[in-house]
């Protein structure tokens, strides 16, 4: 019968996986924008400023401008900016996210894994 996870396990992997919502991981996610293609823009006038303010914060916009597609990413936070990419810059962004999710996904089983030593048996059977 395998040996499920440790409790501190779990609770070292849900706090990997809580890190994503901090300014590092916006950090992070904003430099593979910038890999990607996406073009950063300062909100530096208040007219821009406005303008980020009217973005939903950290989350992607799709509009269309003169009939092309243009994605438009605001962080009034870390850069107080807003990326601007095409559907290519886009799809890059999202193939190089996947390629993270997986990798963290991998990272964090084999973190699961490796303490396995935590003994259900006193429980008895049928406990999980």
């Amino acid at each position: 019968m395998p040996k499920l996870p440790s409790i501190p396990a779990l609770l070292g992997a849900a706090l990997l996986l809580s890190g994503c919502q901090t300014t590092a991981g916006i950090q992070n996610k904003e430099d593979m924008l910038s890999a990607a293609g996406f073009i950063l823009q300062p909100a530096d006038t208040p007219a821009r400023l406005a303008a980020l303010k009217a973005l939903p914060p950290n989350k992607f916009v799709r509009k269309v401008q003169g009939g092309t597609v243009v994605y438009v990413y605001g962080d009034p936070i870390v850069c107080k900016c807003v990326y601007f990419g095409s559907q290519q810059a886009y799809g890059a962004y999202r193939a190089m996210m996947f390629q993270q999710n997986m990798a963290d996904e991998q990272r964090m089983t084999a973190f699961m894994m490796q303490d396995s030593t935590f003994d259900f048996g006193p429980w008895g059977p049928g406990f999980w």
